[in-house]
């Protein structure tokens, strides 16, 4: 598992906050810039409301107490009336504040893993990273879980500063005005402290907060790196559950456990890096929520003992400097939850960089010397490689001036030693392969299908996986059932609108010909196999292909990593030999097919 930039390790990144906010302020730009505004706007209305109630709160504890100490009853019987008032109207603003506030957080997640998702599956960039081994750890929890808890504490932190700052701008006031100056007699001389209330609060409230800057500074990197390990234990986990048959069989459990105990061990130690820091800020955090209420108090107590503040007046400045410290203090009771907000944005920025960096990398190998694989569209129907040399990430050349014709409806074998750059060569026809030159024709408007080694069965009915990625074609149950008892799957006609997770359910060969029982149903024009059936027994395969050839007559077909023996099934053979610079692709002619088909009884 990667650790964090040493900048996540040391604190704050401004970076991190610049690149996360650019992609997620997207949001209130694009298509859905009315209905962000709108959630925006209604939520700050409610929080300034909200704010002006609680100045009318305050007010009413100076004249409820004021009525208290003059025993004025009359006073205090309506002020309880407009006590229940009050309570009403800041019941209705805090549903407000909810709904608005969820909202927000839920369309505007939503609209960020959709924008990610977009992002990571377009351009074939989940595959691609992987191929470039640039995918960061664990992209699907970076899409998933971290956006979630990267935005949701962005607008609980956002309301809280918009409070803070209508709070502290309204009841500074109050300070000011109720609380008045403060004389001081400092030997012999008279010291005036004009607004000294305010003067306290301020004073107060930013010593706590460059304090906790000093104190904390280190937690968000190790947030950062206690949420790197709790994904590996994730991806362990899971890496066990999808890999238990191959465990259980082998007895592989006790290694298993240690792998698991070791990383267990490494989450434990950086959770409890944590956990010490946490214990750092708490002693700020704990004391100045006891100091807080008091302070004011002790503050008011002189001019309340001389007679110039009354007991409403003074419990209105305990309110008053308590709603601006809280404003001022923001940052000291906010700062674990911006730690670990700050641990999302970075998981979530590595992953939007990272897809940056591969089409980056893809656009560089176009330019310059090297000007990549290009795709280009045959008019004719053939499949055409021109010149072309494929090469890895570093520029080692795999196989080198390669020249093949292809026509419409010839069924080619592309053989050759292991490492020789077969199925490297079949990533190149997919274009997923960018690196290298020459061009790459394929017939323009016709369909193609690749079927690798490993069958992808997604997750649904039977029926969904044989009409996939063509989910809106309309194929009779005959058709289906038909596809499957030629493909040896006839025993699973009866299962087609049953949901199951079939690429768990059935065996590797049962996957793979279910894979060409979806070629039999949709019937490309254009048919690649990288290994499509090595997981049958020879006699399987020989079947399985015969009547994959027979069926689709009229489609092109390039099979890879077959048996030697099935080479009559096919028209040519392309062999890729090993040479000084890389492979070379020769062509070798076999018997047609036909003689294989008529053979049949």
């Amino acid at each position: 598992m990667n650790s964090p930039p040493a900048s996540a390790a040391d604190g704050l990144d401004r970076k991190v906050f610049r690149d996360f906010f650019v992609l997620a302020a997207g949001w209130w730009t694009g298509a859905t810039a009315r209905r962000a505004w709108f959630l925006t706007a209604a939520l700050a209305a409610c929080l300034i409301v909200n704010v002006g109630i609680n100045f009318a709160v305050n007010t009413w504890n100076r004249r409820f107490f004021d009525a208290l100490e003059n025993t004025d009853t009359q006073t205090v019987f309506w002020a309880v009336i407009v006590f229940f008032g009050l309570v009403v109207c800041a019941a209705a603003i805090g549903v407000g504040i909810v709904l608005s506030r969820e909202t927000l957080q839920v369309r505007w997640r939503e609209w960020l893993i959709g924008s990610l998702i977009d992002r990571w599956i377009g351009g074939q960039r989940y595959y691609r990273m992987g191929l470039a081994r640039t995918e960061p750890a664990n992209p699907e929890y970076r899409i998933a879980d971290d956006t979630r808890l990267a935005t949701e504490p962005i607008v609980d932190f956002a309301i809280g500063l918009l409070s803070s700052i209508v709070s502290a701008l309204t009841f500074v006031g109050v300070l000011w005005v109720v609380g008045g100056a403060l004389t001081v007699q400092v030997g012999g001389a008279t010291l005036w402290i004009p607004g000294y209330m305010v003067l306290a609060a301020l004073v107060y409230g930013i010593s706590m907060s460059l304090l906790m800057l000093w104190v904390g500074h280190r937690l968000p990197g190790a947030v950062a790196r206690r949420n790197e390990a709790e994904a590996k234990l994730r991806f362990e986990l899971t890496r066990l559950r999808e890999n238990s048959e191959s465990v259980a069989l082998i007895r592989g459990e006790a290694d298993e456990r240690r792998a698991l105990g070791t990383t267990y061990q490494e989450l434990v130690r950086r959770w409890l890096g944590v956990v010490r820091r946490h214990g750092h800020i708490t002693w700020l955090t704990n004391g100045s929520g006891v100091f807080v209420p008091v302070l004011p108090l002790l503050l008011a107590a002189p001019k309340y003992l001389s007679g110039e503040f009354t007991l409403g007046q003074v419990t209105q400045l305990a309110g008053a400097f308590l709603q601006v410290q809280v404003a001022i203090a923001w940052l000291v009771d906010n700062f674990r939850a911006l730690a670990q907000c700050y641990a999302s944005m970075q998981r979530v920025t590595e992953l939007t960089n990272a897809i940056d960096d591969i089409d980056g990398d893809f656009d560089r190998n176009q330019q310059g010397g090297r000007s990549g694989v290009a795709l280009t569209p045959s008019t004719s129907g053939m499949v055409r490689l021109d010149t072309l040399t494929i090469s890895d990430r570093s520029g080692r050349v795999l196989i080198d001036q390669a020249n093949a014709r292809i026509e419409a409806g010839e069924k080619v074998m592309v053989s050759g030693e292991s490492g020789t750059g077969k199925s490297t060569l079949v990533r190149a026809l997919a274009g997923l392969w960018p690196w290298g030159t020459g061009v790459i024709a394929l017939p323009a408007g016709g369909t193609i299908a690749f079927v690798p080694e490993r069958a992808y069965l997604p997750a649904g009915t039977l029926r969904g996986a044989l009409l996939y990625p063509a989910q809106s074609l309309s194929v009779d149950d005959a058709v289906l059932s038909e596809a499957l008892t030629e493909a040896g799957l006839g025993y699973l006609s009866r299962r087609l609108d049953e949901v199951d997770r079939w690429d768990q359910t059935l065996s590797n060969g049962e996957r793979q010909r279910l894979a060409i029982a979806r070629l039999l149903v949709q019937r490309p024009d254009l048919v690649i196999l990288d290994g499509a059936t090595s997981a049958l027994d020879e006699g399987g395969e020989a079947r399985l292909m015969a009547t994959l050839v027979a069926a689709l007559d009229r489609s092109t077909l390039i099979s890879v990593g077959l048996r030697p023996g099935l080479e009559a099934l096919h028209d040519r053979k392309l062999q890729l030999s090993r040479g000084d610079h890389g492979a070379h692709l020769a062509s070798v002619a076999l018997r047609p097919p036909m003689a294989v088909a008529t053979s049949s009884p």
